[in-house]
């Protein structure tokens, strides 16, 4: 078991080592990934560390005494609710990641439910393309989830299936926008429409699309609503740290009504200290997350959002098109916004060895379970490297097709 030195190392020695620590890490600045990072250039890189270091110390709970992080925080909360069309008492949280976002308004749900409705073994609804955060917080605050099958023809969320599921005890349905597995948006009207009809909280899902949408239906390309526009949405999720490009540790959960935030709100007396307050599942929070979403936010403004968002619908498209034209391999449709997937058309030609000849060529390869196939999520440095991709997948499927035509042995791949 490894024990803390004796004594120090150097910096110099300790800052080679871990840069040594990455020689296998995959090429993220070179767009070898489509999940896990979202990335600019290396200007807006600046930008979020030189914010994030000039608030290195500040604890963003410790608003009485940074009053400069309650500041920055209210602004950029009031910045994210205009763009998700907030009513004017409408209030949002600063949260450390979509994860806490959605934790929080399963909380938030939950606890409203309880004192409105008397319901104490709460299930909530959702379909089968929401993303397994919300089980994985259903667990924790003791909730059961009751996931629904899609259609099959769109992968969106049927409201219809969903009305079925309903029970006495259900507390909560979710839309996703866009949905992860397949990048598509649920019936957001529809399902905000069931929720108020039965007396159940709404949440969207927008960790995804909350920071690329809004500029995406700028550029002209339709979007459906999905926001706090749709009646009946009481609750939205949105990470910052994914296209709003401020770094990791930042995202929102937002409210409709300021009201509802007493549900969500931990307080604590019963100890010597005093009163302990919390709208967060965290204690401590890192002031420099709360400063460079800030600052990038205000370093690209509306126009710098709408450019990057119309830089990666046009990669999309790039990728799409020359992905469709390779013998044997098809973009799932439909796909909107930013993710998609591609899979084999051909029982000759396995996915999976298409996925480990890219791997091979350098590439991290995001697999698909259902159906097998590639997933993709992109995000604008992806425009440097759509040709260079579309070349290694091309000599990919060659090499597949030849090492087949050369061996009857079957392969059992892993997806």
């Amino acid at each position: 078991m490894l024990s803390i030195p004796e004594k120090g190392r150097p910096w110099e020695e300790l800052k080679a080592e871990l840069e040594s620590a990455k020689k296998d890490d995959f090429r993220w600045r070179e767009g070898r990934m489509a999940l896990y990072f979202y990335y600019l250039n290396e200007e807006v890189k600046r930008v979020q560390q030189e914010a994030y270091c000039a608030y290195w110390t500040e604890n963003a709970m410790g608003q009485r005494a940074f009053p400069s992080m309650k500041k920055l925080e209210s602004e950029v909360l009031q910045m994210g609710l205009s763009l998700h069309h907030a009513p004017g008492d409408a209030v949002a949280t600063f949260t450390s990641g979509g994860s806490e976002s959605i934790f929080l308004a399963l909380k938030t749900a939950r606890d409203w439910a309880r004192e409105t409705k008397g319901i104490t073994n709460p299930n909530i609804v959702i379909p089968r393309t929401g993303h397994p955060t919300f089980d994985r917080a259903a667990q924790h605050l003791g909730i059961r989830v009751i996931r629904v099958p899609t259609t099959r023809n769109d992968f969106r969320a049927d409201p219809a299936e969903m009305a079925k599921r309903i029970t006495p005890e259900t507390i909560m349905l979710l839309g996703s926008a866009p949905n992860y597995p397949f990048g598509v948006f649920d019936p957001i009207e529809q399902i905000a429409a069931l929720a108020q009809a039965r007396g159940l909280w709404m949440h969207v899902d927008a960790c995804v699309g909350g920071f690329l949408a809004p500029f995406v239906r700028e550029l002209g390309q339709e979007i459906p609503p999905f926001d706090f526009a749709v009646p009946g949405v009481m609750s939205i999720s949105a990470d910052l740290h994914k296209y709003g490009y401020a770094p990791k540790g930042a995202s929102m959960m937002m409210l409709r009504d300021a009201a509802l935030q007493q549900y969500q709100t931990f307080t604590f007396n019963d100890w010597e200290r005093g009163a302990y307050v919390s709208n967060t599942s965290q204690g401590t929070r890192a002031g420099g997350a709360v400063a460079a979403a800030w600052a990038v936010m205000n370093f690209l403004g509306r126009e710098g959002y709408v450019h990057w968002a119309k830089v990666i619908m046009d990669t999309v498209a790039t990728l799409t098109a020359g992905i469709n034209a390779i013998p044997g391999l098809a973009v799932l449709e439909p796909h909107e916004l930013c993710i998609f997937v591609y899979r084999s058309t051909d029982p000759a030609l396995d996915i999976g060895a298409v996925a480990e000849g890219l791997t091979a060529r350098g590439w991290f390869v995001g697999r698909q379970a259902e159906p097998p196939g590639i997933h993709m999520h992109l995000n604008p440095v992806h425009a440097e490297t759509a040709e260079m991709y579309l070349a290694d997948l091309r000599d990919a499927v060659e090499e597949v097709r030849a090492t087949r035509a050369t061996s009857d042995t079957p392969v059992e791949r892993t997806y």
